[in-house]
């Protein structure tokens, strides 16, 4: 049996569950637009942990989206996650967000595109098939006329995610579909993280870090 605890902070919704086998048990998030993890993640973990009944000491190994996403976010959930695994001396898993977020839809054909919002007109997509192999690499991309223009070119495309917002005035395509109100959460981290448990896919908790994608820019406060 496998107890997984699954962390998820890249967006403003803040999400932990509690994983067995696989599936999940118990899952605890909000979207609380005002990015709150840093007052949230820990009581969410407490929360999940006492309705699913289980100890902190009988968790297996802690799970983590590690990106893209927010900064800020990718950080505070990160580093939760790594001081949990030096506390209990448990592994870490990390799991890619965007193939998370591709799970969030079921088909038997066509192409999913997990996108979440960046700086501007950009978004952080990836592409999958229908069985969630990825067949294109996360990108920062500029969103246009053109945008993924090949992949609809051939048939039906599921956008999911935040970044939905922003694609679905600029892509017009036909074949286009739009899954709106979509943010990564802790619910498909569960059967990703036992996968890599399975086959001790784990991070090295030291040197581990967030897959930022893009360098951190501070805004400069207007006064």
């Amino acid at each position: 049996m496998a107890l997984i605890l699954n962390i998820e902070t890249t967006t403003t919704n803040c999400s932990v569950s509690i994983s067995k086998e696989g599936k999940t048990v118990f899952l605890k998030e909000d979207n609380n637009k005002n990015y709150s993890h840093a007052e949230s993640l820990h009581v969410f973990i407490d929360v999940v942990l006492k309705e699913s009944n289980t100890k902190l000491s009988n968790i297996d190994a802690i799970a983590v989206s590690k990106g893209p996403g927010s900064y800020t976010g990718l950080r505070i959930g990160v580093s939760a996650a790594k001081g949990l695994c030096f506390a209990l001396n448990k592994p870490l898993i990390s799991v890619p967000t965007l193939l998370a977020l591709a799970h969030q839809v079921k088909i038997t054909e066509g192409i999913i595109i997990p996108m979440l919002d960046a700086r501007r007109m950009e978004v952080y997509s990836a592409i999958f098939n229908s069985d969630y192999s990825q067949i294109r690499e996360t990108e920062a991309q500029i969103l246009d006329d053109n945008a993924f223009k090949d992949y609809l070119e051939k048939g039906n495309v599921y956008f999911v995610g935040n970044g939905v917002e922003k694609a679905k005035d600029i892509i017009t395509h036909p074949h286009a579909i739009f899954i709106e109100d979509t943010l990564p959460s802790a619910n498909e981290m569960g059967l990703l993280a036992y996968n890599k448990y399975k086959i001790s896919d784990f991070e090295d908790v030291a040197y581990f870090e967030p897959y930022y994608l893009k360098d951190f820019v501070a805004l400069k406060a207007k006064f």
